[in-house]
Formats: structure tokens, sequence, C-alpha cells
């Protein structure tokens, strides 16, 4: 399967996990839902790399720069990013991490040589403002979140969302020389998981109350703990590594920032509400630049 399709998978992925989470985060907290996460998604990714051997194409120099990408990616950017929620609410925190895929496009165009042209261009900037206008004009005012309301915090907010997309391309760019070797993708996801569930354990132990449950773990939310896991982390995370062996980091970034989009039709399946009027110029706009980069890459 060519490297657009996988990136449009994990993204997929990530969507469907996004729904599952709602109720797990909020039951345990954005600090403890991660944790538990990543110590499942850690799990699962070990026990698969034992079991194929997966694990025998790990080296040292190669584990200490997945431990990095992990500490930047998924560590801080994802401790970044529920700082931002907290103060900006998910919509506005949202439109600043999709600018992931801006950055990750400019850094690989000075670090790796990667060039957009042509229809590839014009498609790449369709499918950016498409998830745009649809995680910022997708909701009705209605359903503003709360948190919305605040402006007191909104310039550390707004760094600690970009900081928070700028993590994510960094820790990007940094995989894409090592997923063209041989490793395998299921052990360097596995080594990513585990350095960023150890962190996320040392802010808990050092007793940090917003790593601390908001209520106590059930069999029902940690299945969905379990489930989001699985998809997210395991299966969406393994493909995009898969994606970044085989395309440029740039288009596998923008492809990949699709799941918002994706999340509007499951939204409407679950809550039986359409979108709002922004989500589907969002959708439509994504959808023909999605469709022109397949057509020319």
């Amino acid at each position: 399967m060519s490297y657009e399709y996988l990136a449009l998978l994990a993204a997929a992925c990530w969507a469907l996990g996004s729904l599952l989470s709602a109720q797990a985060a909020t039951h345990l907290g954005a600090f403890c839902f991660t944790r538990w996460r990543m110590l499942c998604a850690g799990f699962m990714l070990w026990c698969i790399a034992a079991y194929t051997g997966g694990w025998q194409s790990l080296s040292l120099s190669s584990s200490s720069l997945l431990i990095v990408s992990g500490v930047i990616g998924i560590f801080i950017g994802d401790t970044a990013l529920f700082a931002s929620m907290n103060r900006l609410g998910p919509r506005r925190a949202g439109v600043l991490f999709a600018t992931h895929a801006l950055f990750s496009v400019v850094l690989a165009y000075f670090f790796l040589g990667e060039r957009q042209w042509g229809w590839t261009l014009t498609g790449s900037s369709l499918l950016m403002s498409g998830v745009m206008i649809a995680i910022f004009f997708g909701k009705r005012k209605t359903e503003q979140h709360a948190w919305e309301a605040n402006q007191s915090q909104l310039k550390s907010g707004v760094a600690l969302g970009l900081l928070a997309a700028l993590c994510q391309a960094v820790a990007t760019l940094m995989l894409k020389p090592l997923m063209e070797t041989d490793i395998d993708a299921i052990a360097a996801s596995a080594v990513r998981m585990t350095t960023a569930f150890v962190l996320h354990q040392v802010i808990f132990m050092l007793g940090f109350q917003v790593a601390r449950a908001y209520l106590p773990m059930t069999k029902q939310v940690f299945l969905l703990v379990l489930t989001n896991a699985a998809l997210s982390m395991v299966l969406g995370m393994t493909l995009i590594l898969y994606a970044l062996r085989y395309g440029d980091a740039g288009l596998v970034a923008i492809l990949s920032s699709v799941s918002p989009v994706i999340v509007l039709p499951l939204l409407w399946l679950v809550y039986k509400r359409a979108p709002a009027l922004g989500a589907w110029l969002g959708a439509l706009l994504t959808i023909a630049g999605t469709i022109l980069i397949l057509q020319v890459s």
C-alpha cells in the first residue's frame, strides 16, 4: 500500500480513537488517561515486537534517537497540547495543533530537501485550509466549549499550542531518516511509547496533582483506554512510521492531519446531529485537496 493511504489510514485510526477517548479522558483526567493509554500501548507493542522478532532490529544509536523523538513528540508535545486545551478549549487548540503539518513541510524543505510544487502544493494547501476551517468553524455557537470564554491565558495557550505542533513536526522529521533503514516500525513505536510512559509515570510519582486520576479506574473505562491505545497508538502510530519509510515527511504529515475531518461523520452517527456549515465546507476542501494529492502522487 502506498504511503499516502497509510497516512490516511492512520488519520482514520486517530479519529476513531478520539471518539472513544472522550468518556475515559473525562473520567480519569487528561494526564492519567494518557499515562494508562501509553502503558497499554507500550505493552501491546512490545508483545508484538517480541513475537515477530522485530526488537532485534533495534540498536543503541537508533534507540537513542527514538527515545529523543518520544520525549519531544509524545511527552512534550502531548503535554503542551493538553495545557493549551486547558487554556483555549479543544477547538482553538486543535487549530493551532493542525499547524504541525505546515511546520513539517517547512522543516522537511530545509533539512531533508523535500519540495512540493504544482498540483501537489495546491492539493496540500486545500487540505490544510479545509482541516482548519472544519475545526474552527465546525461547531455552532450553542456548542462552544466553556473554556473558550476564558481570555486571561490566551497568549500562553497559543504559545503552548504552537509548541505542541512544532514538537510533533520535529519528532516526525527525526524519524524520517531512521525509518528508511531496516528498523522494525513496531519496535520503534514501542521504544517511543515506553519513553513517554516512563516520563509520565515520573510526574505521577513526584506527586504532581495534574497527574492524578479524577475518579478511580473501572472495567468499562479500562476497556475504552485499551481500545483507544490499540487504535491510536499501536495501529495509528505504526502506520505513520511505515508511511514515513516510503513517503515524504511533509506529505505524510499533511495527509495524516485530516483526522479532525474524518471524525465529523462519526460524531454525526453517534450524536444524530449534522455538523455545522463550516464543517461541511472544511470537509469539502479537505476531500478536494486529498484527491488532488492522490492523483498527482
